[in-house]
């Protein structure tokens, strides 16, 4: 058995301030505590966040796929506030595909089975994509601001080119702010009671903690939150007073309140799923107390939730896209079902 061998078992979460990545089960051989007495609940815990990463994978992986072939094959979606989506979706993409990384590191989180390339790569690629989601929820309800609020001024301003190069400097953008992970993070040996063990780790260096790298990317992740956060708020009430004041008959402002509606849905799912991990990371960054364990194992599960509950949310919420996505399974199962005729038709003329 995996513990077979252990004397005790210590629950700790580790995050990493700049990414999701954490080391939830630390093991040492020099305890009081026999194994028995925790391996069980260990276990559980172990399993249901494999059950429940798998999947939010799968699911994740599926929808955020079909939001992208439903925008790119499907002419009519491709309006600017879809293309934030798709654009988006991608994102969500990259994040559960590193999913599988932390599912292993919460079974066994030394040694570190890759190299130090690897390590700052996935690192910095969490904490871009992560940086990319927010600026994108950002300017999407800007771009909706100016559609409702300044619809003369949008006409101009709000296009699919211009959409296409904003999105281009958004992901820019977040690359840049999060270039500093790269110096960041590393492979490096843990301190061990136990001589000969492979304690190395893919973790936060000792120079980024003694430099004040990490407080200062700590304070630009949390300003990468808070400060869109504020801009949502008072975006969203200006919208809503400017909604509220035209008359409810229009057509055009019906559509741009079903619009609305959809886009204040992710925004509030957004918060929920990352609020309780930007203060959970926060947290360990500034004390390692261990009180906050399964606040934090929770909030990881909130992270990736919000990768995987985007295309739901559309789904329930956009009519629209929900007819596209049901032409989108239709027209695959008239090509299979075709396929499929011409494979029997082939064995007709040319019977085995």
């Amino acid at each position: 058995m995996f513990f077979s061998k252990m004397t005790v078992i210590i629950i700790k979460a580790n995050y990493y301030f700049f990414g999701c990545t954490m080391n939830f089960f630390l093991i040492s051989d020099r305890a009081k505590v026999s194994v028995s007495d925790k391996t069980s609940s260990i276990l559980h815990i172990l399993v249901c966040m494999t059950i429940i990463y798998i999947l939010l994978m799968i699911f994740g992986l599926l929808g955020n796929i079909l939001t992208i072939l439903v925008v790119w094959l499907r002419p009519h979606m491709r309006s600017c506030t879809y293309l934030y989506l798709s654009s988006m979706a991608v994102s969500d993409i990259l994040i559960l595909l590193l999913l599988p990384l932390d599912l292993y590191k919460l079974w066994r989180p030394r040694p570190w089975p890759l190299g130090d390339l690897a390590c700052k790569l996935t690192m910095f690629l969490s904490e871009c994509c992560t940086f990319c989601t927010i600026l994108h929820i950002t300017f999407l309800s800007l771009e909706r601001y100016l559609v409702v609020c300044w619809p003369f001024t949008a006409k101009t301003l709000v296009t699919q080119r211009r959409t296409r190069t904003i999105i281009g400097c958004l992901w820019l953008g977040a690359a840049v702010s999060a270039a500093p992970v790269l110096v960041m993070v590393g492979v490096e040996e843990v301190g061990g009671e136990d001589p000969g063990v492979d304690t190395r780790e893919c973790r936060c260096t000792h120079y980024a903690s003694s430099s004040g790298l990490l407080s200062a990317m700590m304070i630009l992740s949390n300003m990468y939150f808070l400060v869109p956060l504020c801009i949502l708020g008072l975006v969203y009430s200006l919208i809503g007073r400017t909604l509220w004041l035209r008359s409810h008959n229009n057509r055009r402002d019906q559509s741009q309140r079903h619009t609305i509606r959809m886009l204040g849905v992710i925004v509030l799912a957004f918060v929920l799923c990352w609020l309780p991990f930007h203060v959970g990371r926060t947290i360990l960054t500034l004390s390692d107390g261990q009180e906050t364990n399964y606040f934090n194992l929770v909030s990881s599960v909130l992270y990736y939730l919000s990768a995987a509950l985007n295309p739901l949310l559309y789904n329930v919420v956009s009519t629209r896209y929900r007819h596209a996505v049901r032409s989108i399974v239709g027209s695959f199962q008239e090509k299979k079902q075709e396929k499929g005729k011409t494979k029997k038709q082939l064995r007709c003329v040319f019977p085995l």
